[in-house]
C-alpha cells in the first residue's frame, strides 16, 4: 500500500518538538514529596478532616488527597454509624480494588480465620498483600464499632524507617528477592520481591513487609545469614517506639493510609468486653493520583 505509507511519512514530518520542554518532566500535581514522620510526631499533626464537606466539595477533597499523600496517613471523622459511608468515600476517589478477600472486607474476630486480622490477638506492623504482584495502594479502614478493651491501631512511616537503615542492610533489602505466599482453600498466591522497592534513581517507592506472608526462605547460604540479619534489624526498628504511633479509632472515624508506605497493625483486644468492627477497602495509587490531577486542573 504505497499511498498509505506516503501519508504516514508526511504525517510524521509534521511532528515537531517543543524546545522549551526538552529535558523537562511534565508538571504533575500528584507528584507530592513525602513528609516523613516517626513516633515523636504529635498526633494533631496527622491530617484530620471531617467527612461531610470534604467528600462533597472538589476543592476540599483535593486538599485532603494531597495531605494524605504527603503524610501517607490521615484520619477522616464524622462518618457516623452508616456501615457504607467509608465505601462511598473511597468511591468518590476511584474504583475499588478487588482482592482475594473481596472488594469490602470486615475486620472482626471470627472462628476459623484465614488471616490474623480476623482474630483478637495483637497484629504486628505490616503492609497488606505483599504476596500480590501489585499490592493495593490506599487502604480505607472505617471504624464501625470499637467498644472492646484494647484494639488500638498502630502505624509507622516505612519511608522514615528505611531512611534510618545502615547502607549494607538497606542494599540487601533492596536487591534480594524473597518468596511471599498466601494460600487457603480457594487461593494460592505467590511472588518473589525485594522488601524495599526503589526506582532506578534510588527513590523508595514501597515496602513489602509482612512476616506472616513470607514463604520458606530459599536463599543461597552465603546470602541467607546477612539477609536474615538485615530483615531482623528492619523488623526491630519497625516495632520500636522510635517509629510507632498508636491511635484508638472511634466509631465513625476512618484511617486512610498508603499501604505501600505506611505499616499498620493493631493492639490485642478482648472480644468479651465489647464489639470491635472495622470495615475496609482499597483504592489503588493510580486512581488516587488520577483524582488529584483531575481536581487540580
Amino acid at each position: 500500500m504505497p499511498g498509505r505509507t506516503t501519508r504516514l511519512r508526511r504525517k510524521s514530518r509534521a511532528i515537531s518538538l517543543n524546545p522549551t520542554r526538552l529535558g523537562r518532566k511534565r508538571d504533575d500535581p500528584a507528584e507530592i514529596a513525602p513528609k516523613l514522620w516517626d513516633g515523636s510526631i504529635d498526633l494533631e499533626t496527622i491530617p484530620r478532616y471531617p467527612a461531610g464537606d470534604h467528600f462533597q466539595s472538589d476543592a476540599d477533597l483535593v486538599a485532603w488527597l494531597k495531605a494524605t499523600a504527603a503524610y501517607g496517613l490521615s484520619i477522616v471523622d464524622g462518618l457516623g454509624d452508616d456501615p457504607d459511608a467509608g465505601r462511598r468515600a473511597a468511591e468518590r476517589i476511584g474504583f475499588l480494588r478487588q482482592t482475594n478477600f473481596g472488594t469490602i472486607f470486615e475486620v472482626v474476630s471470627m472462628p476459623n480465620p484465614n488471616n490474623l486480622a480476623y482474630t483478637p490477638v495483637a497484629l504486628p506492623l505490616h503492609t497488606d498483600l505483599a504476596n500480590q504482584e501489585v499490592p493495593p495502594g490506599y487502604q480505607f479502614l472505617h471504624c464501625i464499632a470499637n467498644e472492646a478493651e484494647g484494639g488500638g491501631s498502630v502505624f509507622a512511616d516505612g519511608f522514615a524507617v528505611v531512611a534510618a537503615e545502615d547502607p549494607e542492610a538497606y542494599r540487601l533489602l533492596c536487591e534480594v528477592e524473597i518468596p511471599y505466599r498466601f494460600h487457603d482453600e480457594n487461593y494460592d498466591l505467590r511472588g518473589r520481591f525485594p522488601v524495599i522497592v526503589t526506582r532506578r534513581n534510588g527513590e523508595v517507592t514501597e515496602l513489602r513487609f509482612n512476616a506472616h506472608l513470607v514463604d520458606v526462605i530459599d536463599l543461597p547460604s552465603d546470602i541467607c545469614a546477612p539477609f536474615y540479619a538485615a530483615h531482623r534489624k528492619l523488623m526491630m526498628m519497625i516495632r520500636s517506639s522510635r517509629f510507632q504511633i498508636a491511635y484508638r479509632l472511634k466509631a465513625g472515624e476512618m484511617a486512610v493510609f498508603d499501604n505501600r508506605r505506611v505499616l499498620h497493625g493493631r493492639q490485642s483486644f478482648n472480644p468479651n468486653t465489647g464489639r470491635r468492627h472495622l470495615r475496609g477497602c482499597y483504592v489503588d495509587r493510580g486512581e488516587f493520583q488520577s483524582r488529584i490531577r483531575v481536581l487540580s486542573r
